[in-house]
């Protein structure tokens, strides 16, 4: 074999990695036992021999990030974030999660409750309903504030059943009442003899919240249909419930998502012409339906990839020996798929919107701090 010499090779473009090593600062391999690569490659200088910088700079970010949606509606959203490291999607997910604010039930004055549901477990359950109002519209509470309209909400629940026709009935979240004027209930006086025009109760409202701008048209109220107890003949819960701003680095309950999520783009690229009764094993071994038949003529076929976004890598097509040389499996490092599942508190693209003012906060105090 005669001897090639290394200055005798084509050369590369400017700037261009050979196709084995781009594929590796770009791709993971899933591969049937393990995944490969999977490490990002951040250092500037790293293919600094290859003639390639591999620094990160503004214009070049600024040209490939994308945001592409793709499923929008009351509940979730599906949305594509292109062009970034997954450090970045992590910092949206953990914000999303423990940091964008909601308002949930902290409070709970039970006056009386004779349901099976012991008192600090129903308090509990309260506390998860999701509540249906702007947060952005109320100010946090610390320990030495008093509860007023801008920085608390207030609902009554009031059920008897009763003893007489011995009824059974389900208690729900939307028999939660909400009080624009605050609390009803007296605060306890060391002098009850004192009689004042107005008696004080457990908040200081000094106007009615339905009669503020934002929310005379738009009531606050919480989510329907989420059971509270389930009441007997003669069981009764008499309760108001007290609702403050919060965030989920606290307590769940403010968490304003199910969850939040991502992954990597998949990517399934046959390696090889596949056809006739191979192509249809191939449609077969898929759960998903990644693959599918396309018909060439003289009466063969031909599998294909129709689906790569469904592909879970299950890695049931290249699990039988020989199906790797066929079928490569990968997931795009730069591009992800990012899911947001709200709770009913704010809209999924409100949330996501919120949590990049957060993160931009968070980059603007530590160069505040480095300056």
């Amino acid at each position: 074999m005669p001897k090639v010499d290394i200055w005798d090779l084509p050369e590369l473009p400017k700037n261009q990695l050979p196709p084995h090593l781009q594929l590796q600062r770009t791709r993971v391999s899933c591969n049937n036992d393990a995944p490969t690569n999977t490490e990002n490659i951040t250092y500037s200088g790293a293919y600094a021999s290859m003639g390639v910088d591999n620094m990160v700079r503004l214009n070049d970010f600024k040209e490939k990030f994308q945001v592409k949606v793709t499923k929008l509606n009351e509940e979730d959203m599906e949305f594509d974030l292109i062009g970034i490291d997954a450090s970045i999607a992590n910092a949206f997910r953990r914000i999303l999660i423990s940091e964008v604010p909601t308002m949930a039930i902290e409070k709970v004055l039970v006056a009386n409750s004779s349901s099976l549901v012991q008192d600090e477990v129903l308090a509990h359950r309260l506390g998860l309903i999701p509540i249906k109002v702007d947060p952005r519209l109320f100010d946090y509470m610390s320990e030495n504030d008093v509860p007023n309209e801008k920085n608390s909400i207030v609902f009554k629940l009031n059920f008897k059943c009763d003893r007489k026709s011995g009824e059974r009935r389900t208690v729900y979240s939307q028999d939660l009442k909400w009080l624009p004027s605050g609390s009803e209930y007296v605060l306890p006086t060391e002098t009850p003899s004192d009689t004042t025009s107005k008696p004080k109760t457990y908040t200081s409202f000094t106007s009615s919240q339905d009669s503020l701008p934002e929310f005379s048209n738009n009531p606050i109220t919480v989510a329907s249909d989420i059971i509270i107890s389930k009441l007997g003949p003669g069981q009764e819960i008499e309760l108001e419930a007290h609702a403050i701003k919060g965030i989920g680095k606290t307590h769940a309950k403010w968490s304003p998502v199910a969850t939040a999520w991502y992954r990597m783009l998949p990517e399934v690229v046959l390696l090889q012409d596949i056809q006739d009764e191979d192509a249809e094993i191939l449609v077969k071994k898929c759960p998903v339906k990644v693959f599918d038949i396309e018909d060439i003529g003289k009466g063969k076929k031909r599998a294909t990839v129709t689906r790569p976004r469904a592909c879970t890598l299950c890695r049931e097509c290249v699990r039988e020996p020989g199906w790797e040389e066929k079928v490569a499996l990968r997931r795009v490092k730069d591009h992800f798929i990012f899911t947001i599942e709200s709770t009913g508190a704010l809209p999924p693209e409100v949330l996501f919107t919120e949590a990049v003012k957060i993160l931009e906060d968070k980059c603007e105090r530590v160069i505040t701090e480095l300056s």
